[in-house]
């Protein structure tokens, strides 16, 4: 039998465990790249602590369950999220076609034409016990930041480009904002980016407010892990990767800004249920497969996971699933 000093210090150390856990959730690579992670909740080869959390019963009538993904008590993002950029790194003259102006407009027109779209309106299959997801966003101040935190910088890092960001002026503290941190090709995120994942979203609470923030890479760092095609809708695959990991990790941080909203059993959100699934393709003039078209621009972006119906993968809402 265990002596109560024992005990104590097993539950010192699981007290510990759970302590050190990455509180965020991440795009794995994809299935059929070298080691990518099949069963990872967090992205990251571990399973997210705030995904343990034991399921709410919802009590309004905005909270529909029983489609293949769960409520657990938190909150969505209402009304029409912000959604800010933070380019950081070398988008002039990188080492790679896609760090330039050209992916940066290509941002620009896929954001500005993703509000209200049949896609972006399966996050209305979405909500909280006062209300539901609008389906709708704005595209609002973007700003270029050279290399603050260095070429290689680690989660600590990551946030310290978002504060910077928020504690200069740059950008304002919205809570009902999405900051998302796109690296040119020559930046590395040290805890796995290319070997665990895409890209991920989390949340501090940075001046008193509660911040959501997401990392995107570059994927013409990793073409094999992170981009579904090399030949692209936009004659882009960088920028068109980065739309895909993009559009992952946007719907994801609406859906479960603070990790304790939407997710499965095994802790996926729902973007995660669909990774890079695509259904049906029409294919382009150069070869190239798109599944979307909007902005002025054809697309190729992963399905998400409708919360209605019997629950499934889909491009757009109430449309069929795969």
């Amino acid at each position: 039998m265990s002596s109560p000093l024992g005990k104590i210090r097993v539950a010192l150390v699981f007290l510990f465990v759970m302590l050190a856990v990455n509180f965020l959730a991440a795009q794995r690579l994809r299935d059929d790249a070298e080691g990518a992670l099949h069963a990872s909740p967090d992205g990251k080869g571990g399973s997210d602590s705030e995904h343990a959390l034991p399921e709410a019963k919802p009590t309004g009538q905005a909270v529909s369950q029983g489609h293949g993904i769960n409520y657990h008590g938190g909150p969505v993002m209402k009304g029409t999220p912000n959604i800010y950029i933070i380019w950081y790194g070398n988008w002039t003259n990188g080492p790679h076609a896609s760090d330039s102006q050209t992916t940066v407009n290509l941002v620009d027109a896929f954001i500005s034409g993703l509000s209200g779209s049949g896609y972006m309106r399966i996050n209305t299959t979405y909500g909280d016990n006062s209300g539901n997801v609008s389906g709708n966003l704005t595209r609002s101040t973007q700003i270029f930041d050279t290399g603050s935190a260095g070429t290689t910088f680690n989660d600590t890092g990551l946030q310290g480009i978002v504060s910077r960001a928020l504690n200069n002026g740059s950008l304002p503290r919205d809570s009902n904002g999405v900051y998302l941190v796109l690296t040119s090709s020559n930046i590395n995120e040290s805890t796995g980016f290319c070997t665990q994942y895409c890209g991920f979203h989390t949340h501090a609470s940075l001046g008193g407010v509660d911040i959501k923030y997401a990392f995107v890479g570059n994927p013409d760092r990793c073409p094999s892990g992170c981009e579904a095609q090399t030949t692209s809708p936009n004659g882009d695959s960088g920028g068109d990767g980065i739309i895909n990991v993009l559009t992952h990790e946007t719907e994801e941080t609406i859906t479960d800004p603070d990790l304790n909203a939407w997710f499965d059993s095994s802790g996926q959100e729902d973007a995660d249920k669909c990774n890079f699934r695509f259904g049906p393709t029409s294919t382009a003039s150069n070869g190239s497969k798109f599944n979307q078209t909007f902005g002025g621009h054809n697309w190729l972006i992963q399905m998400e996971w409708e919360n209605s119906r019997t629950g499934g993968c889909d491009q757009t809402l109430g449309g069929a699933f795969h």
